[in-house]
């Protein structure tokens, strides 16, 4: 009998240990950074401030109490590697929360992979712009900013600028971009707006990783563009902006997205980059918003913070704390539903990242007042927001020159749903139902 109750004893607790195992206590939010190559300038601030999120979170108490344990594996902005790191880490630490590609070619990349692994992306502000639509894209969660939205915006700023997007008709706007999935986003919208409103495009790509742009500002140099949109990353930025003073190409008529307007791309132009302009996704340098300065106390004031002091409060920093945030409210909203305090799956923090409502009153008990407006999205809803702000280099800082501005759904929706359609075609997928909606 006692040896009976011993074997018992000792297959109860090889259950609860599986159980355990099966069942991890901490929530595991693995990071693709980019700290080497060409972009590490760029992409420095963002990882740190991913990473310095996260360490807030724990230092808060965790998600309702669930610890924070993240690792990180570099891409170098790489496809091949970002997607080597992603087969690395989804399967450690009982299963990763969700990834952050950090790169629209590795977004691409995981995007085929992400429904077979039952993994959800945020793509916060890059991506696939159609994956706003969740009717096709169940895994891609766009929050708070695409390249459509930001084009749109950025056409509908300077039509009004012109007096009207009517007086944009024979005006000419060219476009100098990464050549890149990055690089040739907003070129879809820019084609419809052109046809729309009658201005005259010039498509000007700038080839990996941007330091060679001697003939691209010689046809600007030759066109004589009215404006000139930037969709660079790291030295390309820097580069565009010492041609355009070289050639004498105001900076004032430059419009950069929102990745090529941060502190790398222009303190080393300085006063040469005064006046130029870039779409900001919400944000911008937040050097006295609450959630900067407990940073500041939990973190950096105890050696705990991941990088230097002086860049919390930056432009990239920001994106990599709000993207952070964002991820960790997800999981924070999946809890309400499956259960506070427990670890979520994957497939738990995609329905969280679906029922994402952060009100003003949350955000501000966050430390995100004044830095951000409400994100709510739904089943079909994947970006949440879609609104953002230009912000203009005076030569020593970054500095909002716009109100808030609304890109426009009647012009977005349909370039979406139409791409959109066309993917599921492409990749035999169906259109999810109101059934699945609901689960």
């Amino acid at each position: 009998m006692k040896l009976r109750n011993l074997a018992l004893a000792t297959c109860l607790a090889a259950v609860a240990a599986t159980a355990a195992i099966a069942q991890p206590k901490e929530q595991f939010f693995p990071a693709l950074p980019y700290r080497t190559g060409p972009y590490a300038p760029n992409g420095v601030p963002w990882a740190n401030g991913y990473l310095d999120y996260l360490k807030l979170v724990n230092a808060r108490g965790g998600i309702n109490g669930v610890k924070i344990i993240f690792e990180e594996c570099e891409t170098g902005y790489d496809t091949a590697r970002g997607v080597e790191c992603y087969e690395r880490l989804k399967g450690k630490h009982g299963g990763a929360t969700l990834f952050q590609p950090l790169s629209t070619g590795i977004t691409f990349a995981l995007t085929d992979k992400a429904p077979g692994d039952k993994i959800p992306l945020i793509t916060a502000g890059y991506g696939r712009s159609e994956s706003q639509d969740g009717g096709v894209f169940k895994w891609n969660f766009p929050l708070a900013g695409t390249y459509w939205l930001a084009a749109d915006v950025l056409v509908q700023y300077i039509g009004k600028k012109e007096g009207g997007l009517d007086k944009l008709k024979g005006k000419k706007i060219s476009l100098v971009y990464h050549d890149s999935p990055y690089g040739k986003e907003p070129i879809a919208l820019l084609q419809e707006r052109s046809k729309m409103h009658g201005f005259d495009l010039q498509l000007l790509p700038v080839a990996h990783p941007g330091v060679e742009q001697k003939a691209t500002w010689l046809q600007i140099r030759q066109a004589r563009p009215d404006y000139v949109l930037l969709w660079g990353w790291g030295v390309m930025n820097s580069t565009s902006l010492k041609e355009a003073q070289a050639t004498g190409y105001p900076r004032d008529k430059m419009y950069g997205v929102w990745w090529s307007g941060a502190e790398p791309d222009v303190k080393d132009v300085g006063e040469g980059a005064k006046g130029y302009n870039a779409i900001a996704m919400q944000h911008g340098a937040e050097p006295q918003a609450a959630v900067v300065k407990e940073v500041l106390d939990k973190l950096h004031a105890k050696g705990q913070g991941t990088g230097p002091k002086e860049e919390v409060g930056s432009v990239l920093y920001m994106r990599g704390l709000m993207s952070a945030m964002m991820g960790v409210e997800g999981v924070r909203a999946a809890q309400e539903r499956f259960g506070k305090g427990k670890w979520m799956s994957g497939e738990q923090v995609r329905w969280g990242l679906e029922n994402l409502n952060l009100t003003q009153a949350k955000l501000d008990a966050l430390g995100f007042k004044g830095v951000m407006r409400p994100i709510s999205t739904s089943c079909m809803d994947h970006l949440g927001s879609n609104w953002a702000r230009i912000h203009t280099w005076d030569g020593k800082q970054w500095k909002f020159t716009s109100d808030w501005l609304q890109a426009d759904e009647q012009v977005l929706k349909p370039l979406v749903k139409q791409t959109a359609d066309k993917y599921a075609t492409e990749k035999k997928l169906q259109r999810r139902t109101p059934q699945d909606c609901q689960s």
